[in-house]
């Protein structure tokens, strides 16, 4: 068997099938028969892990009948359907699948690991191939005691199984597949909907669901949480963890009552499914251009002082200063950080995890550290004046302190904390960089297409026409891959402040905004929207997602 090196359905190739019987065979079917010989027949040939698989496609045949004979849809060209198999011999099965489509069809060969993966790829496909086979069994755990045995769920294939419970199992196992942070479940006057928050974004994860189970939900999750199932008109907090395939994740479970009902919002913290990638965290993996690493790595190996990140929340703050931390770690040093909660373990970092029950505070713990011999120290969020102080105080007395708080942009950060009463002089004195993020989509490499954006869509993007000659711009599609929402991913952008002399005196002098911010431009400094604008113009992003979470630039 032999194939060459392009892939249909762009451009046709073949997969050359030896025939040992040289007596006069001939299949049936649609086949690409060209120079043919009796002992050799052609057949189309796809690579599976070039060519996009259409996501509506692959959810409108059944996927059973998928697994069982090892075919996926690829793509519908001119009114004919383009089935990948992995016997391309197996006229029977090309047959019945002409007589249940009751369409065009024609087939090509494919490797079955491809087939499979593709399958596996879709959070259905995930369901399905667990319900022939897999053994998934979930552990319901204490929280205080993850060690300790618990509820033992059956399979999600258990026909026995109450159907409630098995629907949130399996909006659990399905959410785990798709990457998700959150899954919201809301009850409204039309139904019941579940959604998963992915990249960002709410996507529906089912079709709406009968309100009268709504509240049996609820307190399924309720039970899982050890929460109480009576109390419908306060808001209650628990949390839970699951053991699946081995692994320990947490779940962080909000309740709130609304007007139709109760609404959920569960956080998933699978701390074991980080990527490859993110377990030798470092700032290359985080999307910053070559330029923005130039100065991020400079300023974190500063002898002391204070590098400060801002952001919203979920903007990636605490994902950035752990890469920083796992770059400049050495056995020389003392690291040590306070945070709430720790969301990453770094080996060779001493982490105190805040217990406000316990009197725990950020305040209180920074006192503790002081006394603790560090070198670097990490904040998780300045919140209150005492901590600002205190934060401060240890960057001024030869600590290197890595923080973050809550403002829009970099400038907006020294009213923050003068909000907070902080001194001026000693906060800019202290300070040695801010570094305001965002987060922002990238569109997904298997399936986004080329676009020419008209020269009015980049002036409505506050930039120049001529701009974009020297980009490449895509649009989302959607694929298996992606579960069909276009996008894979998020990447980071940022506007970096470093500190020198004349925006200390301006800062102090309390010059006005316009003015530090023209000077901190002319030291380099790029704005959240410049460096957004870079994303789309070399094909990572688009206009649309970068206007979700920048403001095009006055200046």
């Amino acid at each position: 068997m032999a194939a060459n090196d392009q892939s249909l359905p762009h451009e046709e190739k073949t997969l050359v099938l030896e025939m040992p019987d040289k007596g006069d065979k001939t299949l049936s079917g649609d086949l690409t028969q060209t120079d043919i010989k009796p002992e050799r027949l052609l057949y189309p040939f796809m690579d599976l892990t070039k060519e996009p698989v259409d996501f509506a496609l692959f959810q409108s045949i059944s996927l059973e009948t998928m697994l069982k004979h090892h075919f996926v849809p690829v793509q519908e060209r001119e009114g004919i359907l383009w089935l990948a198999m992995a016997d391309p011999l197996d006229v029977v099965t090309q047959d019945m699948l002409r007589m249940q489509l009751k369409r065009p069809l024609k087939f090509a060969g494919a490797p079955q690991a491809q087939i499979q993966e593709v399958l596996k790829k879709s959070e259905s496909g995930q369901k399905a191939l667990d319900e022939v086979g897999e053994a998934l069994k979930v552990q319901v755990l204490s929280a205080e005691d993850v060690d300790d045995e618990a509820l033992d769920l059956e399979r999600l294939t258990d026909k026995d199984e109450a159907p409630i419970v098995k629907l949130v199992d399996t909006t659990i196992f399905n959410a785990l597949q798709r990457r998700t942070s959150d899954i919201h479940l809301e009850t409204t006057a039309a139904g019941f909907l579940i959604k998963y928050r992915i990249d960002g974004s709410l996507y529906p994860a089912a079709d709406p669901i009968d309100k009268r189970f709504a509240s049996a939900i609820i307190s399924r999750i309720k039970v899982m949480s050890e929460l109480d199932i009576a109390e419908k008109r306060k808001p209650q907090d628990g949390r839970f963890k699951l053991k699946v395939r081995g692994r320990a994740i947490d779940f962080r479970v909000s309740i709130m009552p609304t007007i139709h009902g109760e609404d959920a919002v569960i956080r998933i913290l699978d701390k074991e499914n980080l990527s490859e990638e993110f377990k030798t965290l470092n700032l290359d993996i985080l999307g910053f251009s070559q330029h923005e690493l130039v100065k991020l790595r400079r300023f974190s190996r500063e002898p002391y002082g204070m590098f400060l990140v801002t952001g919203p929340t979920g903007s990636g703050k605490t994902t950035t200063l752990y890469a920083i931390l796992s770059e400049i770690r050495s056995p020389e040093d003392k690291l040590v950080t306070i945070e709430d909660p720790v969301e990453y373990q770094l080996e060779g970092v001493c982490q105190i995890p805040v217990n406000e029950k316990k009197g725990l505070t950020f305040a209180v713990g920074l006192r503790s550290i002081l006394r603790h011999d560090p070198d670097k120290i990490l904040v998780g969020e300045i919140r209150d004046p005492e901590t600002a102080q205190i934060a401060i105080q240890s960057a001024l007395t030869g600590h290197l302190v890595f923080t973050t708080v809550h403002a829009n942009n970099t400038l907006d950060v020294i009213g923050r904390f003068q909000y907070m009463g902080v001194e001026l002089y000693n906060f800019v004195s202290a300070l040695n960089c801010i570094l305001a993020q965002r987060l922002v989509k990238t569109l997904c490499p298997k399936c986004k297409r080329p676009i020419e954006p008209s020269p009015q869509e980049f002036i409505d993007n506050g930039v120049d026409p001529t701009w974009g000659s020297s980009g490449t711009f895509y649009e989302k599609v959607g694929c298996v891959d992606c579960h069909g929402t276009g996008f894979r991913g998020r990447q980071a952008i940022i506007e970096f402040m470093g500190m020198n002399d004349e925006l200390r005196e301006m800062l102090t002098l309390r010059a006005p905004i316009r003015d530090v911010k023209a000077a901190a431009r002319r030291n380099g400094m790029q704005s959240l929207r410049e460096s957004a604008l870079e994303k789309v113009r070399i094909g990572l992003t688009s206009f649309q997602e970068i206007n979700k979470v920048t403001f095009v630039d006055s200046h």
